[in-house]
């Protein structure tokens, strides 16, 4: 009899998970996206090398999973060189999010890097030629408001969370083109000559600066193995299931997932460091505005778009 239960109770999760598998994978892709933050602060490494050596992981891995899927990645020149330069905007936006960690901590970067949608509302109707929604700037005020609090309350973060704030106005360009370029290119050899512009720009700006230090290339082998984590799971797999989870879910269920972000990861980093990652009342309340405010504009966005389909 107790096997009989224990099977009906298998039997049940089963069922449970066939319906819900989509979902939970997806809040799996969020948790592995939230633990960059976190490597992030376990790498030593400084943040142009912590990217480097994320990049030419990340490309390795990419070029042979097209390979073994024998996926073809031919683009035309003009084409290519779109991507390409799309890998700069890429590369300069994981290298200002890692400096913001390096000098703020993991929650202050992630509440800033959260304001990403609000520079995607105002460079969004430039790129695509189409006017402001009315919504757009008064959310944007109010994820200002929510910065504000977040700023003034750990004033000590504040270089850190400025460049948060960069990271951001970069992943939101990165976005806005992307999706133009997706239009007419597979998103698989898109994301393999984003990695690959990213490389190659940051090791031309390595160079360049002098910050291409040898030295740095002697990982300690805690190093290297955060890194292999970051380049593998936290890059190419975690986009790999993305690309799965968005051809069977919503846009709207998908981007409303993604703003639960900042909260796992910051869950994560006060459970790891919770000295350091412990905030005062005045952040949470400002970070509280900024992710409800995200999540308001993407209700209220897939309202308006189901009503224009109606």
């Amino acid at each position: 009899m107790g096997g009989c239960l224990y099977r009906g109770r298998s039997s049940d999760l089963g069922r449970v998970y066939e319906r819900f598998k989509y979902q939970i994978w997806l809040h799996v892709a969020i948790l592995i996206f939230g633990t960059t933050g976190i490597l992030g602060r376990l790498i030593t490494v400084d943040a142009f090398h912590t990217v480097w050596h994320r990049l030419w992981i990340a490309v390795g891995t990419m070029a042979l999973a097209l390979l073994v899927a024998r996926h073809r990645i031919a683009v035309d020149r003009e084409r290519l060189f779109k991507i390409l330069g799309t890998g700069a905007i890429l590369v300069a936006h994981w290298v200002t999010f890692f400096e913001a960690i390096n000098r703020a901590n993991v929650s202050a970067a992630l509440v800033c890097l959260s304001s990403t949608a609000f520079f995607t509302s105002i460079l969004e109707p430039i790129y695509y030629k189409r006017r402001i929604a009315w919504r757009e700037p008064v959310f944007g005020l109010c994820i200002v408001v929510g910065l504000y609090f977040v700023f003034r309350s750990e004033l000590q973060y504040a270089t850190g969370m400025a460049f948060g704030i960069v990271s951001a106005i970069f992943a939101a360009w990165f976005t806005v083109i992307n999706g133009l370029l997706v239009r007419q290119t597979d998103a698989k050899t898109i994301t393999f000559y984003e990695l690959l512009g990213a490389f190659f720009a940051l090791t031309l700006f390595m160079l360049a600066t002098g910050t291409f230090d040898r030295d740095q290339f002697f990982l300690s082998r805690s190093d290297f193995g955060w890194l292999l984590i970051l380049g593998t799971v936290c890059t190419v797999f975690s986009f790999l299931l993305s690309v799965l989870l968005m051809k069977r879910l919503t846009p709207y269920t998908f981007a409303m997932a993604i703003n639960l972000e900042p909260i796992y990861t910051m869950i994560l980093a006060v459970l790891i460091w919770p000295e350091t990652e412990t905030m005062s009342p005045g952040f949470y309340f400002g970070a509280a505005i900024v992710l409800a405010v995200i999540s308001l504009n993407g209700f209220v966005a897939n309202r308006i778009a189901k009503r224009s389909v109606d």
